[in-house]
């Protein structure tokens, strides 16, 4: 290695912990567990799902599409797998890797992950042929729900019901359930895609085919730096705030959303990522960032989320200072 790779690649390392470091500390004291789910969640199944797709996307990624027809008619948007990757070269993953469920095909019984190959478990699932299957466990925690100011009335002149949608890389996938259902039921749909570059962006064709309206960004021309995203939603959203905000791929965008939930009088509900050993609440390994009595256990990402909701820290604050009622 040369000493331009070797500076090059502290350098990117530097990049990425001070990324993580504020991501970090953008989530202090904004999450908050929400209200009691107003339908049951799908019973979880364990699942040999045969792979019908396995291809690169963009520069990145790379897409499964699995046939698992349970999951495919169950799963709520905003929730989430549990895949085991399949031993290689005689290396044993011990653990599963917990995916979003970018896509649902009910009709067709299959449904899309989208991933990125980091570490040791995804860099072996890239091996994985088309025609093997996989271990999948699902469909996993509490999603994304539509709450009732945002939902379409049957009757009355009201103007159309709105969302937002902000994701960024394989947070994307965590939103997309929700434009699928936004599609359904008749809401209109505003989605930020963001990436490092316009190679990298995920979900142009599915927001094409749900008929959402797309605002790409990118690292590369600027236009996913927070404060020039934040202005161009505010134009954007001047006249008529969306009703809902949802949020995933980043703590500083959750963070984001809920500053412009607070000056829109938005609900807003972000998805968190964290490392999963078994997604269903066993082991007790994914404490959200949560704060508790700590003689308390405080909520799992993995059975209490994914998603939570996104308050700002003082009119949480404000909130709690209210009597009941």
């Amino acid at each position: 290695m040369t000493v331009t790779t070797a500076l090059g690649a502290l350098a990117a390392l530097r990049r990425q912990q001070a990324f993580a470091a504020a991501d970090e500390a953008a989530l202090d004291g904004l999450i908050a567990v929400r209200p009691p789910e107003r339908m049951p969640r799908p019973d979880p199944v364990w699942d040999d799902a045969r792979v019908l797709v396995h291809e690169v996307v963009g520069e990145r990624y790379r897409r499964l599409v699995l046939a698992t027809d349970t999951i495919a008619t169950t799963a709520l948007a905003g929730q989430f797998l549990m895949i085991t990757v399949p031993p290689t070269g005689g290396e044993r993953i011990l653990l599963p890797r917990p995916m979003a469920i970018h896509r649902r095909h009910p009709d067709q019984g299959t449904v899309e992950v989208i991933y990125g190959s980091a570490g040791r478990g995804t860099t072996a699932l890239t091996d994985v042929l088309v025609g093997e299957s996989l271990l999948v466990t699902g469909p996993l925690g509490r999603g994304f729900e539509f709450p009732d100011a945002a939902l379409p009335t049957e009757t009355g002149p009201e103007a159309p019901r709105t969302a937002l949608m902000i994701g960024r890389g394989v947070g994307v996938c965590a939103i997309m359930g929700s434009v699928e259902d936004a599609a359904q039921l008749g809401i209109a749909a505003t989605v930020v895609l963001s990436g490092r570059s316009p190679a990298n962006l995920i979900g142009l064709a599915d927001c094409a085919e749900l008929g959402a309206t797309v605002i790409p960004v990118t690292d590369d021309d600027g236009s996913s730096a927070l404060p020039a995203l934040g202005e161009r939603l505010r134009g954007l959203f001047a006249w008529a705030p969306p009703d809902v905000i949802l949020a995933c791929g980043a703590g500083v965008l959750a963070r984001l959303a809920a500053d412009l939930g607070a000056e829109w009088g938005a609900p807003v509900q972000v998805s968190l990522e964290a490392h999963m050993a078994c997604g269903l609440g066993y082991c007790h390994g994914c404490a959200a960032p949560v704060a508790t009595d700590p003689a308390v256990e405080g909520p799992l990402v993995c059975v209490d989320g994914p998603v939570f909701d996104a308050v700002l820290p003082d009119r949480a604050a404000a909130g709690r200072g209210k009597p009941a009622g």
